[in-house]
């Protein structure tokens, strides 16, 4: 298949591009059914003669060129709706019936605060052109009527309040927010990316519109993606406070999968600087080796690595109700338990040439001996709850 992609410098486009080069050279291979031959990549600094060819030879067309931050009102319809007669111009002219899709935007719904607004209206134009075109040659059109979008590569402070925050924030400049009560209907792009893809394998979700809702119906005249979310602005920056706090608390909010604050928290990181790439970890040195917490969440406990020198013992305690994990990765060493009360040792030979994980069980006291005289014994130990310096449940006992 050889699409065409218009706006292929725009932040869909960018998305659309790298997901179809990946399956052009084999290394998605998650839609085997999907074969692209050519990307002909179309954008506002290309030859305007190269449009024509690719035009000629386009097997479907993406158009997502258009104006979204002009310097006057007319320019919308002229970037809008001018350059879209332009493409459709230049497929009739070769005769090429081949399937077109067109991002519209909500807004070309021109009601409720969108209503009069001439972007919207430069959308609607743009969406009745590529109707009548497709009826009057048989071509099948595909119009989307997009959310608000966010994800990886978004421009800040142009069009997304999200892609704003996210940057001002990781790069701690000051934000805006009038109204954290207002609500936004988001669409992250790696799903607007899987609804394009779905479109060329013939499985593009149909709608007709309630509104500005769109409702799922087979033989609808619109096209939707079915994922999105709405979420109020105050709850975007409670996360991304919370996302930008993670390097000194350690703390990660929780990201389910699919879930809204997932996708925020890649798409946050997109922004980040290169000073804020990494940061330094508290590690807790002693004679014996270091202890270091490495991460830590909201429900399900924290991450540590302990690291041990040759022939130390550490540990010789016990919990209540706190469990571990120990997972020697490197070095050999023997973890110790015995529970409380009894006299049997339970022996675990462990070693990072072959990585096992080890309950550490309530009740029992425990310890991890390296075994080694001249190596580090390094574990990456998770503790089912976060270590509270008020409640520690953390009490000695030697094993042996």
């Amino acid at each position: 298949m050889k699409i065409l992609i218009t706006g292929a410098k725009g932040f869909v486009g960018k998305n659309l591009v790298a997901a179809l080069k990946n399956i052009q050279a084999g290394k998605d291979k998650t839609r085997p059914a999907l074969s692209v031959e050519e990307i002909y990549e179309y954008d506002i600094d290309s030859e305007a003669a190269s449009l024509d060819g690719y035009c000629k030879e386009a097997d479907f067309v993406f158009n997502l060129a258009g104006v979204n931050r002009p310097q006057n009102q007319e320019e919308f319809m002229q970037g809008n709706f001018g350059f879209a007669s332009t493409l459709l111009d230049t497929l009739q002219k070769h005769g090429n019936t081949c399937p077109v899709m067109l991002s519209s935007s909500v807004q070309a719904t021109l009601i409720g605060r969108y209503a009069g607004g001439e972007y919207g209206k430069s959308k609607k134009a743009g969406e009745e052109l590529f109707f009548a075109y497709g009826e009057k040659c048989g071509v099948q059109v595909c119009v989307y009527r997009f959310p608000n979008l966010f994800g990886k590569w978004c421009r800040p402070n142009y069009n997304s309040a999200v892609a704003t925050f996210c940057n001002n924030i990781a790069n701690d400049l000051p934000i805006t927010v009038n109204d954290p009560s207002v609500e936004l209907e988001l669409l992250y792009i790696d799903d607007l990316i899987e609804e394009m893809l779905d479109l060329l394998e013939g499985k593009g979700h149909r709608c007709e519109y309630d509104g500005l809702l769109p409702v799922a119906k087979a033989d609808g005249r619109y096209f939707y993606a079915p994922t999105t979310h709405k979420v109020t602005l105050g709850e975007i920056v409670t996360l991304l406070e919370s996302f930008k706090a993670q390097a000194q608390t350690l703390v990660m909010p929780e990201i389910p999968k699919g879930s809204f604050a997932k996708k925020l928290y890649s798409t946050y990181l997109s922004y980040l600087p290169k000073e804020k790439a990494s940061f330094a970890l508290k590690m807790n040195v002693d004679a014996r080796g270091s202890f270091t917490e490495l991460l830590k969440t909201e429900k399900c406990g924290q991450f540590s690595v302990n690291i041990s020198k040759p022939g130390i013992t550490k540990g010789q305690h016990w919990h209540n109700t706190k469990w571990e994990f120990f997972i020697v990765v490197a070095g050999k060493g023997l973890i110790q338990q015995r529970k409380i009360g009894a006299d049997e040792v339970l022996n675990f030979e462990v070693s990072g040439e072959k990585i096992e994980a080890v309950h550490m069980l309530p009740g029992y006291t425990h310890n991890i001996i390296n075994l080694s005289d001249t190596e580090n014994l390094v574990t990456v130990m998770w503790a089912n709850e976060q270590f509270d310096p008020a409640k520690p449940d953390t009490f000695f006992e030697p094993v042996e």
